[in-house]
């Protein structure tokens, strides 16, 4: 594999931790110079810890064991000018960027109806997730363009190309994230950037791994950690694979930026351990008496 990112500089927004600590460290061992930025605080609305200051430090200290540079920045993805303020810093810091990895997002785990969803649910998660990406591209796509070169990976899920009951904001915004990247594949590949977006399964990150999560994942009220892993292996199609590690998907992402996917633009790459191929279910099988 032709992966090599030496002289290259790869930018992650939720760098801190879990998805994309694993991307900045396969960026790093293949060369490159790694920005990590992550908003370092807590939403609200989000019923677990976000990642910490001292996560993103954690994040810069290990690509700097790896013997590449790192710029570890605090900002918030739904803040245009703090993203412009990264993008600068990078630029000013490493003078180009040649990999962007949109990775920053949230679950709120209210498990609600839509008609029910918590506005403060529906902002943040939109705010993140979806706006966030537009914002992030937005900082970023201008640098490409003047390279005439880069590549570009959006988050998505599973949960972009299908539903899942009582989630909602989730689910709006990672469809609208594939939206975006086809908007932004057709109007980059013209000036030599690829545009994809990675399509992951149920990941083993604090997004997930949680009692609010093992609850959902398990349907029962006291889920164990335990229980939601086992009700995890029914949803892939691999023998002894339920929840992937963060890894699963940076190297997803490394490939998808790699020039061993040179002509690889505009698709959707599911990470998901053959979710996706395993015939439907109805989660509410419901019958009249």
């Amino acid at each position: 594999m032709n992966s090599s990112f030496e002289g290259k500089v790869a930018f992650i927004t939720g760098g801190a931790r879990g998805q994309g600590r694993e991307a900045a460290l396969e960026f790093a061992r293949r060369g490159a110079d790694v920005v990590v930025v992550d908003i370092a605080a807590d939403i609200a609305s989000v019923p677990y810890p976000l990642a910490s200051k001292e996560d993103l430090e954690q994040t810069r200290a290990l690509v700097e064991a790896e013997g590449r540079a790192c710029l570890a920045l605090v900002a918030d993805v739904r803040d245009q000018s703090a993203l412009d303020e990264a993008v600068a810093a990078t630029v000013d810091r490493f003078g180009r960027i040649d990999a962007l990895l949109v990775n920053a997002g949230i679950y709120d785990w209210s498990d609600k109806p839509l008609w029910e969803t918590p506005e403060a649910a529906w902002a943040d998660q939109i705010g993140v997730c979806l706006e966030g990406a537009w914002r992030t591209a937005r900082s970023v796509a201008p640098v490409m363009v003047e390279q005439q070169s880069g590549a570009i990976v959006f988050t998505s899920s599973n949960v972009g190309v299908e539903g899942a009951p009582c989630s909602a904001p989730y689910v709006a915004a990672k469809h609208g994230v594939i939206g975006l990247m086809r908007v932004a594949a057709l109007e980059l590949g013209n000036h030599n950037v690829r545009v994809n977006a990675l399509l992951p399964s149920t990941t083993d990150t604090l997004i997930n791994d949680h009692p609010a999560g093992w609850r959902r994942a398990s349907g029962k009220p006291d889920g164990t950690r335990e229980d939601y892993l086992d009700a995890v292996h029914q949803w892939t199609a691999m023998r002894n694979v339920g929840v992937l590690p963060a890894r699963a998907a940076a190297l997803a992402a490394i490939w998808l930026c790699s020039d061993d996917a040179a002509f690889v633009h505009g698709v959707q790459l599911p990470v998901d351990a053959g979710h996706l191929v395993l015939p439907g279910m109805n989660p509410w099988p419901v019958r009249d008496a």
